[in-house]
């Protein structure tokens, strides 16, 4: 009787395995299909990797960006504003006021950004880092938005003591601030030991991984990293209070320490407002202030050692409230100068002008709507009617 196991045998000899892949291609085959598999791996990675921020920065100093975003820290939270040319800070106050600090580019010693596919515009227009306004293009409207808080942020950046008297940026009379020291020398008020000096100069990282991601940022100084992770906020529709630039009735370039003075000068009769006087004749520029305790005013003579330009269509009185106006002396103090812009509604913007580390400048600036007159008043008089409902809307 013959076995089972021999006539199996017998049945597979007549039908023969061929493998689909001969010996001799076997390893070709086998080593296409490893490199296939890490290929896709590697692509598959790339396209799943979520965690690569769209936005990262590195500054040499944590203390030049605290003092420009101080100049604007009026409110509680600022709505930022992600571009290819730098970060926009805006803030403002009862739709009445409006700040805005720029920090370009060129205040990092690295600026990376990879703006997302398509992003609803938050804004009605956007402004350029000199002020100048400029349609909505397709690179605003993608560019990420979302509000933060100011107030945290800025104890963030000052968490290593940038406020400190013994830092190297000195204090005056003006708000306690100097002015940004220039390069290889030492301020007034500062320490041989300071980090710069010595050649230990801090790094401050800012980072921003995309929507509903917190705002990161990381301070390193003398060996010691913190970091901070800031929550962000859906942003709001706001719209920039307008500047007419072809009605311009005034421009006025001086130095902000005058303004500054001017302004602190006029605080000692606790005013509650402040008209703003231009005119071709004398007086030509004038700072009055009215309140509870009675009233004064600061001319400025048309000196062109005092007003660098002074360009003035007609006269012009227009009133705002003084705590506004007030609002901006961090930035008058440490400014180098200031333009004095007013359209034919009333609408002021305060430009400042502000030397930075290495020889730069940056800009903050500042935009109020005045009081609305009522008809048949003069321009010193309604003193009494209710602040709220003078305020002229913006367009």
């Amino acid at each position: 009787m013959p076995s089972p196991l021999l006539e199996v045998w017998d049945a597979a000899a007549a039908s023969p395995f061929y493998p689909a892949v001969g010996k001799t291609s076997q390893f070709f085959v086998g080593f296409t299909l490893l490199l296939l598999g890490l290929l896709l791996s590697g692509l598959f990675g790339l396209t799943s990797g979520d965690n690569a921020p769209i936005f990262s920065a590195v500054s040499s100093s944590a203390r030049q960006l605290f003092l420009l975003l101080r100049c604007v820290g009026f409110a509680a939270k600022a709505q930022v504003q992600i571009t290819k040319e730098g970060l926009r800070f805006t803030v403002e106050e009862s739709r009445v006021m409006q700040g805005l600090a720029f920090l370009d580019k060129a205040l990092f010693t690295a600026y990376n950004y990879l703006p997302p596919p398509s992003l609803p515009s938050m804004r009605a227009s956007t402004e350029n880092s000199d002020g100048t306004d400029e349609d909505d293009g397709d690179d605003d409207d993608n560019s990420p938005s979302f509000q933060i808080s100011l107030y945290a942020l800025l104890e963030c950046l000052q968490i290593f003591g940038v406020d400190s008297k013994e830092r190297s940026w000195g204090y005056n009379s003006r708000d306690g601030v100097s002015n940004f020291s220039r390069a290889g020398s030492i301020a007034r008020g500062g320490s041989v030991f300071d980090n710069r000096i010595l050649g230990m100069a801090g790094v401050c990282r800012l980072g921003y991984a995309g929507t509903g991601a917190p705002f990161c940022l990381t301070l390193e100084e003398a060996g010691v990293t913190t970091t901070c992770e800031l929550v962000t906020y859906e942003p709001e529709i706001h719209y920039d209070i307008p500047l007419r630039r072809d009605s311009l009735t005034q421009k006025i370039i001086m130095k902000a320490s005058w303004l500054h003075d001017a302004i602190n000068e006029l605080s000692s009769a606790s005013p509650t407002r402040l008209t703003i006087i231009a005119s071709p004749q004398a007086p030509y520029f004038a700072l009055s202030a009215t309140g509870p305790l009675g009233s004064a005013t600061v001319q400025f003579s048309r000196d062109p050692q005092l007003l660098e330009t002074f360009v003035v269509t007609r006269r012009c009185v227009n009133t705002y409230k003084y705590s506004l106006i007030k609002a901006a002396s961090r930035a008058m103090a440490i400014a180098s100068k200031v333009s004095i812009r007013g359209d034919d509604v009333g609408v002021l913007s305060l430009q400042f002008m502000i030397e930075v580390e290495g020889g730069g400048v940056s800009f903050v600036d500042f935009r109020f709507v005045p009081f609305v007159a009522q008809e048949g008043e003069d321009d010193e008089e309604g003193e009494n009617e209710e602040e709220d409902s003078l305020y002229a809307p913006p367009e």
